[in-house]
């Protein structure tokens, strides 16, 4: 997600929201959530305990651009992930605190550290075992390989590849599988290169220490755009799946109001012109579904 090689990580984030050749940055596409108004039947539906305090607690790995990054001051979050967490406390008469921390820390911390999670989380049965998850985004995921892909990557054979990937993501997991699957037919394993942020995976494949990352499909493409079309996408979109809001599983008070809340941004376009304003409308959802099977 780096629009040009810097030697740097503040200079790699920098260049995330620097300017494309459009003359637009990322920071631009944030979505202004204060013409959205309160509504009072969903705002009396808010668990007393989130009432008190007034407030949201969000927590969100802020790494994984368009949905959720650092902007060019490198302290405030923006992304389409970032703008719903928002546009959901406008709805509910809430502040929103965005929490950032490593993803894999974060569905720990639900309940306790964090009321909600925002971050890319793909829905699985494992995850809806135990916390509840609210869908909003149908995503898939990608290999982004350097451009004109001189490594000669293909997602149809990764055995004893280079892959970079996000820690604790479904990519993750998945490539680990893959990897056993290679093993397990005499081939060699896939070398999972795992970092803590996207932005450092990113790097990575643009230095050349992996021949490919892997991560949700909107977020390669927005790589692909923000590298100035020094990354491409490879092999197309897979595995296409939801994502939800994470919620504690015993808090279905609080689960309802974010549903509902959700669904009103559905139905009313909102939500909508928030995927739109980031370039990643075809990834929207338009029922606000609790724990979807399958």
């Amino acid at each position: 997600m780096r629009k040009v090689i810097a030697i740097t990580t503040a200079a790699l984030a920098l260049a995330a929201c620097s300017p494309t050749g459009g003359g637009s940055s990322a920071t631009d596409r944030s979505y202004d959530v204060a013409k959205i108004e309160k509504v009072d039947e969903l705002a009396a539906l808010v668990p007393a305990k989130i009432r008190e305090k007034g407030k949201l607690v969000v927590g969100s790995a802020i790494d994984y651009a368009p949905a959720e990054f650092r902007a060019a001051d490198l302290q405030t979050a923006i992304g389409y992930d970032i703008d719903l967490a928002k546009a959901i406390g406008r709805v509910l008469d809430l502040q929103v605190e965005i929490s950032p921390a490593e993803f894999a820390s974060l569905l720990p911390g639900i309940g306790t550290r964090y009321d909600v999670g925002i971050s890319s989380f793909s829905i699985t049965p494992e995850r809806i075992a135990s916390y509840n998850m609210i869908s909003y985004v149908q995503v898939g995921s990608s290999f982004a390989v350097k451009k004109g892909n001189p490594s000669g990557f293909s997602s149809d054979d990764v055995c004893g590849k280079a892959i970079a990937v996000q820690n604790g993501t479904w990519q993750h997991e998945d490539l680990d599988k893959r990897s056993q699957e290679c093993t397990s037919q005499g081939k060699p394993a896939i070398e999972v290169l795992v970092y803590s942020s996207q932005s450092d995976a990113t790097t990575n494949v643009v230095g050349g220490k992996a021949a490919a990352f892997y991560a949700d499909s909107t977020v390669a493409d927005y790589a692909a755009t923000l590298t100035n079309g020094q990354l491409e996408t490879a092999g197309g979109v897979l595995d296409s799946a939801p994502q939800g809001i994470v919620v504690a599983q015993d808090d279905a008070e609080l689960t309802a109001a974010l549903q509902r809340a959700t669904q009103h941004l559905m139905t009313t376009g909102v939500w909508r012109e928030i995927m739109t304003s980031w370039g990643t409308e075809a990834a929207i959802l338009n029922t606000a579904e609790l724990n979807p099977q399958g």
